[in-house]
């Protein structure tokens, strides 16, 4: 159909590994089946519960240094596993007094606190792997990008299905013409992240759990007072602090066809929900929600309209595709005008064309896209060798960008929204360029 020269020009670029930034001791000094220390990252972790632990699983093979959490109890394997780590409750602390141990910070925070610690980092000259979504609003996205660019630091965003060669092998049916030119697809996921039930009982003020530091869980969220309606692990359903399923979700299941198509930045976006009144309900997000993006031509590609589904049980029925094949609930559907692709969660993972004559008759092409390891391995490889990780904030910004302008779509539900990305502005309802970049709460700065 065409190719995303930029796009595979930087991947391809990244399997050639640039001058490394560490001084590192060759592996037959030590013995061939030692990692020598040299090799090993110091990593400093904000965030040590919940979602931590999968980032620790995967980055713990470094030198961890340094454990931060707000919420100590809730930290306690953590703490167990890495006995030697110091322990931190305030990262500003921590970055303050490791300052010059740390050769990277990875950030596991809910999605209101990605920005201040990220680029708190990355001021410090310190590489960063953030969890997805990137930020909690589009100034903050813009600001990340800004801050990795200035201080010249790699970073990668937490969408780890970006690493599978699942969606290499996607990228490189698209570019063949597998499906012909794509015009319509479908992403999403079947969870609400909806606290929708919990409006009334979230005012009452409640006890602060032991072992957590409520104000500094807040962060630059404007002050409320502490209900377990937020936490631990509620706290996405709610616009403060979280970004619905389309922010849990957008960073996988777009992820395929951002790369493939190059998408870039919508021109536009208008959301539908079920029983939402933003006025009544907009501390939360709708049980379920469409949110379609149109996004212009650009090189060989012609125009693609995008619809994100949240909450619905499974993505609509393409036509083409046999009646007793089940259609996905959390992935995503992609129709050119020679067939269409379906494919699962995380990295277009299980991809397979419809309808089964034509993916059973297609001659697959040779692979072209560099494959790796694990999107771990990627950042950590990319760090020592001072190159572009696969997913880093130049890519994983702009597609996070997709989830916040969708959310801002569901505070004017019914009206199409044009979004001009370069002025970072709403040109034809001037009422939604308030949610573009959000102030924070006095006492934090980007």
């Amino acid at each position: 159909m065409f190719k995303n020269t930029v796009s595979r020009r930087r991947f391809l670029g990244s399997s050639a590994a640039a001058a490394a930034t560490f001084h590192l001791v060759p592996r037959h000094v030590l013995g061939q089946g030692q990692t020598p220390p040299s090799e090993k990252l110091n990593l400093a972790f904000i965030g040590a519960g919940g979602r931590a632990g999968a980032n620790l699983d995967g980055l713990g093979n470094q030198n961890v240094i340094a454990l931060c959490d707000v919420h100590t109890s809730h930290a306690v394997n953590a703490f167990k596993k890495f006995p030697d780590a110091r322990q931190y409750v305030d990262f500003r602390k921590m970055l303050d007094e490791l300052d010059k141990s740390i050769d990277a910070v990875v950030v596991s925070t809910p999605d209101h606190t990605h920005a201040v610690a990220a680029i708190a980092a990355m001021k410090r000259k310190k590489h960063v792997y953030c969890e997805k979504p990137l930020a909690h609003s589009i100034g903050e996205v813009r600001a990340m990008i800004k801050a990795a660019r200035d201080n010249k630091v790699i970073t990668q965003m937490g969408n780890q299905g970006h690493s599978f060669d699942a969606i290499r092998v996607f990228c490189e049916w698209i570019w063949d013409g597998a499906i012909g030119n794509v015009h319509t697809i479908h992403v999403g996921c079947s969870a609400p992240n909806s606290a929708m039930d919990r409006l009334a009982a979230a005012k009452e003020p409640q006890p602060i759990p032991e072992g957590l530091d409520w104000d500094l869980w807040l962060g630059p969220a404007q002050f409320r007072p502490y209900n377990s309606a937020y936490l631990p692990g509620k706290w996405r359903s709610w616009s403060a602090f979280g970004c619905g399923t389309i922010g849990d979700w957008v960073c996988h299941v777009a992820d395929p066809v951002f790369w493939a198509f190059d998408l870039g930045a919508p021109t536009s976006v208008q959301a539908t929900a079920e029983n939402y009144d933003p006025k009544l309900h907009g501390e939360t997000f709708p049980r379920r929600s469409i949110v379609k993006f149109q996004f212009p031509a650009k090189g060989k590609r012609g125009p693609i309209t995008m619809h994100f589904h949240s909450g619905f049980s499974s993505l609509p029925r393409p036509e083409g595709i046999e009646p007793e094949r089940k259609i996905v609930d959390t992935g995503g559907i992609v129709i050119g005008d020679k067939g269409g692709i379906m494919y699962g969660s995380h990295g277009a993972n299980g991809v397979r064309i419809f309808p089964e004559s034509k993916m059973k008759e297609y001659k697959r092409p040779e692979p072209t896209l560099p494959r790796v390891r694990n999107h771990y391995a990627d950042f950590m490889d990319a760090v020592k060798n001072n190159r572009p990780a696969g997913s880093d904030f130049s890519y994983g910004g702009p597609l996070t960008e997709l989830a916040l302008l969708g959310i801002i779509g569901m505070k004017f539900p019914g009206q199409e929204l044009k979004w001009n990305s370069a002025t970072q502005q709403f040109t034809n309802v001037k009422e939604a360029n308030a949610f573009v970049n959000p102030p924070l709460r006095t006492g934090w700065t980007l």
